[in-house]
């Protein structure tokens, strides 16, 4: 038996009981060393400018908690004060209203009326009223959870970027490929990350600000539901529609024309104009612009990688789920071309 057969028998059983081992970690590090592929072009830029890889890698790092780790703070402490404060009878009218309004509306589709009065008859709004109260339960859990994954992931994301390039060149003389073939894997991983993680937080920002702003001209807390609906926004499709949706039905309680102008600013100016035209500008532009070769990965694929990253691996997803697409297919082409030399070598 060659020695090099028998340290890879072992190497196979010890990455097992290594991942066994480093298994509740397995997630923040995996995101962590995805957001160091990401951010590398940014690293290397500040590193060069500032002389210190320690510096930039720092700013970096209080960069990434800012733009993650501030917002979710800002949203669950808002979140437990308003359950906190939380008038329980006030919301069961309010519900009781919106009840109202939609066995008055029904009056003026009478072919839908049977079946929008047995809808309401079924909605037990105290029991709604429980049930809403007990999601503040549900998402200080989480949150905590979650609280926990971003701090491990800014750890790991600080050591990584600190030794990425040591560890790169490591794994790199690991593969049994050509140095050029390991640097073209790299790359096409790494600009379809960038690609897809400015892009992501980029949207978000502007349509979080257009949304905030907007709101507060409606006496809502501008930053509390920019910062939600930013985040909502990384969700395709439906994102948008999970914030201003509840908000347009709550104003109809009151105001129908409120409720009409928000329901229209929502759908026209940020989902049309803001994700519809101005998104795929902003993904155009930073793939031209920012990342050093072009990605030529299909957008189409890239956004259904986003989908099923995040209903398989939830927030995180979004970066994981087109990693592990981008990958799999760089290792395709490569297949292919070794393929392709290895028939011409035996013609």
């Amino acid at each position: 038996m060659k020695a090099a057969y028998f340290l890879i028998a072992i190497a196979i059983v010890m990455i097992f009981f290594i991942i066994q081992l480093f298994d509740p970690f397995i997630k923040p590090i995996i995101v962590s060393v995805l957001l160091v592929v990401a951010t590398s072009s940014i690293s290397l830029y500040l590193e060069n400018k500032l002389k210190s890889r320690v510096v930039s890698v720092s700013i970096m790092t209080i960069s990434l908690a800012a733009l993650f780790f501030i917002p979710v703070l800002y949203c669950i402490f808002s979140f437990a004060n308003f359950f906190n404060h939380v008038d329980k009878q006030l919301l069961i009218e309010n519900l009781n209203q919106i009840k109202i309004f939609i066995q008055d509306s029904s009056n003026d589709f009478i072919f839908m009326k049977d079946i929008f009065s047995q809808i309401v008859s079924k909605i037990d709004v105290s029991k709604i009223v429980e049930n809403i109260l007990s999601i503040s339960a549900y998402l200080g859990k989480n949150s905590a959870k979650f609280m926990i994954d971003m701090v491990l992931i800014l750890i790991f994301y600080f050591f990584f970027s600190l030794y990425s390039i040591s560890i790169g060149t490591f794994i790199k003389g690991l593969l049994p490929i050509k140095k050029e073939d390991s640097i073209i894997l790299f790359y096409e991983s790494s600009n379809v990350m960038t690609v897809v993680l400015y892009s992501l937080l980029i949207t978000a920002i502007l349509e979080g600000f257009l949304f905030g702003v907007f709101l507060r001209f409606y006496g809502y807390d501008g930053l509390l539901f920019g910062v939600l609906y930013g985040f909502a926004s990384l969700i395709p499709v439906v994102g948008g529609v999970i914030m201003w949706l509840p908000i347009v039905i709550y104003e109809a309680t009151t105001s129908v024309t409120n409720a009409l102008v928000i329901a229209i600013y929502s759908i026209v100016v940020i989902s049309v104009i803001a994700d519809t035209f101005i998104k795929p500008m902003i993904i155009k532009y930073i793939n031209q612009k920012v990342v050093k070769t072009p990605t030529t990965i299909n957008e189409l694929l890239i956004f259904f990688s986003i989908v099923a990253g995040l209903s398989t691996f939830g927030f995180w997803g979004m970066i994981i789920g087109p990693a592990m697409v981008t990958f799999f297919i760089s290792i395709m082409q490569l297949l292919k071309k070794y393929s392709d030399d290895f028939k011409d070598n035996v013609s």
